[in-house]
């Protein structure tokens, strides 16, 4: 019977954009598409890399600086900060604001709720300082 090889799992882009982001926070500083590539090993080819890198450059989620005759690669937020980038996002892409805001605080738990709560609250009394 002929052994067959399984062909790898394919994987959706916002997985691979999370990893890619992963790896560079792990990073010392800065670190290239081949740093990334060897960091996240197994059958990511350098470049699924570069586009996977250049598509966080154009979603504002990297900085990239020049290394010689490549590029050095920065994540510009934590894991938050890009979450929040998104929302935004979302936000900024709908007529009505007002009908998106109270849609998703409507649908916050109780915790959520109170927390931003006390985050407004608290961005507010920054204000008046």
């Amino acid at each position: 019977m002929a052994e067959q090889r399984q062909r790898p799992r394919r994987r959706g882009q916002g997985e691979l954009e999370a990893l890619v982001l992963s790896a560079l926070r792990e990073a010392d500083g800065p670190a290239t598409a081949g740093w990334v590539q060897e960091r996240l090993g197994e059958d990511l080819a350098y470049t699924t890399v570069i586009t996977i890198l250049t598509r966080l450059l154009v979603k504002g989620a990297v900085t990239r600086e020049r290394a010689g005759r490549s590029f050095a690669w920065t994540p510009a937020s934590d894991q938050a900060g890009l979450a929040a980038h998104k929302m935004r996002k979302v936000l900024d892409s709908e007529g009505d604001r007002e009908a998106v805001l109270a849609s998703f605080v409507t649908g916050l738990g109780p915790d959520d709720e109170r927390l931003l709560r006390e985050l407004l609250g608290q961005s507010r009394n920054e204000g008046e300082d």
